[in-house]
């Protein structure tokens, strides 16, 4: 594409009947990208993705795609991307290298079986039938489909659930490698620790709308740039004053406060410990991580979003 742009994404919209499930996107990906689309369940993020796979029709928009307008269908597009779905269909009483040669046949230039087994950590496992492959490992054959091509373009929805954690650092280092050797990646996921550590760039779909996008500090700071504090109340000292401190909603003996100069409110709050003979016990400075800031850009368990003061998502999971 003449801007460099390998997907270029303008005003797309997709309704089914009345309701609008995607409201005039816009989005660029450049060559040897990896971007990630986050969002919850129904923020439209499948519907875009097969959008731009040629799966699904546009209601309206401009959308470009390696050049080609995916809604054609054109075979000479569909020899250019490789493609990880949500879920899969393959054929159970296939072995694992049966299914990669099966695919080979579809591809001009195709990698070799080995060499795809190989990439996603399947060798061992190429003579079992596809029924006996485990979750993990059914997943890495899907993978191994969407890269048997050589393709210019891979979108992976949530191309790592069932993994454990070893199996998804290994996924997440193929995929460091495509976009490395120039293929680029558009991926969706629900895990913020993957979206983080993967993408150039995220994209926060909420209700059709596109949020917040860009680079992860820049999203993390697009709702905050304050720096949480927390301290555990000194035992029956009085509540420090001119300090904004406030109780933790889920532990009342915790304060909570935040600051967009943690070194001078620190200086602050220190000092009046120590003129005042005490020890701030559990003293910690964090900042916003993506999850609280997706949840801030997404809303809560209730739908609404929150301005109350609030530790920070790996806080609360260490106290529960």
């Amino acid at each position: 594409m003449s801007d460099g742009s390998v997907v270029r994404v303008r005003g797309l919209r997709k309704t089914y009947g009345p309701r609008e499930v995607v409201r005039g996107i816009d989005l660029d990906v450049a060559a040897g990208e990896i971007v990630a689309l986050l969002g919850p369940n129904g923020a439209g993020k499948t519907t875009t993705v097969e959008i731009l796979e040629g799966y699904r029709t546009r209601s309206a928009g401009e959308v470009s795609v390696l050049g080609h307008d995916p809604g054609r269908s054109e075979p000479a597009y569909k020899a250019r991307i490789g493609i990880v779905l949500q879920t899969s269909g393959t054929e159970r009483y296939l072995t694992a290298q049966e299914v990669v040669e099966l695919y080979r046949g579809y591809f001009p230039t195709p990698r070799l079986t080995g060499e795809v087994l190989e990439l996603v950590g399947l060798t061992a496992q190429a003579g079992m039938r596809v029924g006996r492959l485990s979750g993990g490992q059914r997943r890495r054959l899907d993978l191994a489909i969407a890269l048997v091509g050589r393709p210019e373009l891979v979108f992976l929805d949530e191309p790592t659930t069932g993994f454990d954690p070893s199996a998804r650092r290994a996924a997440w280092d193929i995929i460091r490698g495509l976009a490395a050797g120039g293929t680029t990646v558009l991926l969706t996921t629900h895990f913020m620790d993957e979206a983080q550590a993967l993408a150039d760039r995220l994209a926060v779909l909420v209700d059709g709308h596109i949020v917040a996008e860009g680079p992860s500090a820049a999203v993390i700071g697009h709702t905050s740039r304050d720096t949480i504090v927390r301290l555990r109340r000194p035992e029956g000292s009085p509540m420090p004053e001119g300090f904004d401190l406030a109780p933790d909603p889920d532990d009342a003996g915790l304060l909570l406060a935040r600051t967009t100069d943690p070194t001078g409110y620190l200086h602050r709050l220190t000092g009046w410990a120590v003129d005042s003979g005490l020890v701030l016990e559990e003293l910690t400075v964090v900042r916003p991580s993506l999850e609280d800031t997706y949840l801030a850009l997404t809303g809560h368990a209730h739908g609404e979003p929150t301005d109350q003061v609030e530790a920070p998502a790996a806080q609360r999971r260490r106290r529960t």
